[in-house]
Formats: C-alpha cells, sequence, structure tokens
C-alpha cells in the first residue's frame, strides 16, 4: 500500500503555485463565507508527498459539491458542467535532501465568481484514494 499524502486546503480570493517550489502565493486566505454570486475566489492545495512516492505521476480531482453531496453544475456555453479540475502531481526528489524527507507540492485552482445559492458547499480533493475537503458558507445578500 502507498503512503498517504498530507493535504491542506485552504480558501483565499486569488491564489498562484510556484512551481517547483511547493509554496502557494495566496491574497485574503482563510474565509469561509461569502455572498452571492460569489466573488473571484481560489482554492489553494499544499501537498506534503511522501518520499516513496516521488518520480510517480499521481492524479488527483478537485470539485465543488453542494450542500446534500452533489456536483455544482454552471451553465456554459457547451451546456451545464461540474466545477472540477482533475490533474496529475509528480514530484522528484532534490539534491541535498535527506532520504525519507516529504516532499512540497502545490496547485490553485482560481475561479471565477459563481452564481451560486445561499447554501453550504464543499471543495473536495481526491488523491490516492483519500479525500480531504474544505466547506463554505454562502449568505443570502441583505
Amino acid at each position: 500500500m502507498a503512503s498517504p499524502i498530507d493535504v491542506k486546503l485552504i480558501l483565499c480570493d486569488a491564489a498562484v503555485a510556484e512551481p517547483g517550489t511547493g509554496k502557494v502565493h495566496m491574497l485574503g486566505a482563510g474565509w469561509s463565507v461569502t455572498g452571492s454570486p460569489t466573488g473571484q475566489q481560489a482554492v489553494a492545495v499544499l501537498m506534503k508527498i511522501p518520499w516513496d512516492r516521488a518520480n510517480q505521476p499521481i492524479s488527483f480531482v478537485l470539485q465543488l459539491f453542494d450542500s446534500d453531496g452533489h456536483p455544482v453544475k454552471i451553465e456554459t456555453p457547451e451546456g451545464p458542467q461540474e466545477v472540477k479540475l482533475p490533474g496529475q502531481v509528480e514530484v522528484g526528489r532534490p539534491a541535498g535532501v535527506a532520504a525519507g524527507s516529504d516532499l512540497d507540492a502545490s496547485l490553485a485552482l482560481n475561479v471565477p465568481p459563481l452564481p451560486l445559492r445561499p447554501a453550504r458547499y464543499q471543495w473536495r480533493f481526491d488523491i490516492s484514494d483519500q479525500t480531504f475537503d474544505v466547506s463554505f458558507q454562502v449568505r443570502q445578500q441583505r
């Protein structure tokens, strides 16, 4: 069985992942309540990849779900589409890093304003048979 990956999800207003370093530069990080339509938002994903998982592609999916556990869909010119980012992460073993060390990897998903109704939502990150999530509330505008 593969070693588990440690993941942290952080909601923010905007984020940029710095290639090759595992760093994420975030603005407005740490919120959990927003209005509707939402403002621009981002999900920063910070990963610690175990040493024994280096140099292997690892598939992931980051997806938005509603409070009933259904994938959120938005209207697009091609019809309703799920708010979803599939991908892969692969990290190498940098020179000088002690054997057995966790290896940093990151990504940032920037999302335009979404027409979400007032309710609770959850970003879910599935990687290597593990699931991580972060929830937020869309409040009624006054």
